[in-house]
């Protein structure tokens, strides 16, 4: 019986060292990836104005085309079309790809738009689901609108690329509000560097709360919906500090769906979107890593902090699961599409610090993380786990949490000022804080639902709710 005993006290340490370790190791992660991101900023300051990006690069900047994929999106569509129509940038086309709505959103972009059926040239290099239909507006001579079957966004995407006249096209989702001079500053390493640059992306915040005329932020603000304010601070972390931090060593292994440039050239070279998958945006760029790296040619994916797409965040908890744990099945996918790079010598730093961070941050922290949640408290409170490692668990989950989410508004505020307002930038504070009492949790438990869905070999999208921009 002592000998049992024993045994079920070894297991119960080795447990809870096991989850800690993991803990500790994505805590001292995202501390190295905020010193990365300060120094990169600290190096690289953003350009106070546009303005004088404009003067500077307006007569090399090479013409865009803007792909914006839409799915049941008549609550938003009409705004983020207007959006892009107004961005200040002397050479762009707006190719809006309907992939198959099943509500009113071609009736709607057709009436604000006055769209009429038109013919146009283009190269079938990528294959997707039929077109039905392409439109064009008299009152805007840059603007298309792609109706075809339902296919999936990458399958949207790829018709899209099939259409686009320019060397670099925008991937973005229809959804979204771009800034005014975000193309003028997304594009921005594609002109210091025209011969590596293959991609580059900008930074996604929360549109929720803010005030919007004529397709434009014109005023910022907070959500006053509680989940929509958590998201704002996690959106700070992960875009400001993770992706400018691993940009700036090379390895950045993901430009968001919801707002990035590529060369049009790359992405058909490396074989466009993959239709197989949820996490489009994440598995294009570790498949340009892999495309690039395989010929041993010389390239460089870039992030640029200044550049800003607003979108509507999920406001019910409904929605805000299925997102999660779809992006965590993205994630997976593509991990294990191309998990021959993990630690591979011949992919360098992408494969061992790119995604030796996707093993720990994706493959694994989850089920760690959820694990010691459940499992912890309980074995403390049966009196099988000593209180030290009890304290442990909790520091390794909450104080560092805190000052990685703190760190990251500090950042933001002392580089950027995007927050305007004080009470705003504690209002970020507290919620920095208050997100590991229970959002933190949430997710974590979402993030392990998406891990089951993809063992089983789920598919599906999952609808989300809009309430639309409200002006």
């Amino acid at each position: 019986m002592m000998e049992v005993d024993t045994l079920a006290s070894v297991a119960v340490h080795g447990i809870a060292i096991v989850v800690i370790t993991i803990g500790l190791a994505q805590s001292i992660l995202h501390l190295i990836q905020l010193v990365l991101a300060a120094l990169a900023l600290r190096e690289n300051p953003p350009e106070p104005q546009s303005d004088i990006v404009w003067r500077r690069s307006a007569s090399d900047l090479p013409p865009v085309s803007i792909l914006a994929p839409a799915y049941n999106e008549e609550a938003t569509i009409v705004e983020s079309v207007r959006s892009l129509l107004s961005l200040r940038y002397p050479h762009f086309e707006v190719l809006v790809i309907n992939d198959g709505s099943k509500d009113q959103t071609l009736r709607a972009l057709r009436e604000a738009f006055e769209l009429e059926a038109v013919e146009r040239d283009h190269e079938e290099v990528l294959d997707h689901a039929p077109v039905v239909g392409l439109y064009g507006s008299p009152m805007h001579p840059n603007l298309f609108v792609i109706d075809k079957q339902n296919g999936g966004k990458a399958d949207a995407l790829n018709a899209g690329i099939n259409q686009a006249r320019s060397p670099i096209f925008c991937s973005m989702d229809a959804d979204s509000i771009l800034e005014p001079d975000a193309l003028l500053r997304v594009i921005q390493p594609f002109l210091d560097d025209p011969d590596n640059v293959v991609a580059s992306g900008g930074t996604v915040r929360i549109a929720n709360g803010c005030r919007i005329q004529g397709g434009r932020i014109v005023e910022v603000g907070l959500p006053r919906n509680p989940l929509a304010l958590f998201q704002t601070v996690e959106y700070l972390r992960a875009f400001l500090m993770a992706r400018l931090a691993w940009s700036r060593v090379g390895v950045l292994t993901i430009i968001s769906g919801a707002f990035g440039l590529f060369r049009r050239s790359a992405v058909v070279e490396a074989g466009g979107y993959a239709r197989d998958t949820v996490g489009e945006d994440m598995e294009l760029v570790v498949r340009l890593h892999r495309h690039y790296r395989d010929r041993r040619q010389s390239y460089r994916i870039a992030y640029v902090p200044e550049p800003v797409c607003w979108t509507e965040a999920p406001q019910t908890l409904s929605t805000l699961s299925r997102q999660r744990s779809r992006w965590q099945r993205g994630a997976l996918e593509t991990f294990a599409t191309h998990r021959a790079m993990l630690f591979n010598p011949r992919y360098g730093r992408v494969g061992s610090v790119g995604f030796g961070s996707i093993l720990l941050i994706d493959v694994v922290g989850p089920i760690a993380e959820l694990t010691g949640y459940l499992i912890v408290p309980v074995f403390w409170m049966l009196g099988v786990l000593s209180l030290e490692f009890f304290f442990a668990f909790i520091a390794v989950t909450f104080a560092f949490g805190v000052a990685v989410s703190v760190g990251s508004l500090a950042l933001e505020e002392i580089e950027l000022r995007r927050v305007p307002r004080a009470r705003d930038l504690v209002l970020l504070t507290l919620t920095a804080v208050a997100e590991n009492l229970g959002y933190r949790q949430l997710n974590a438990i979402w993030r392990v639902w998406g891990t089951w869905q993809w063992m089983r070999g789920t598919t599906a999208w999952g609808e989300m709710g809009r309430t639309g921009f409200k002006a």
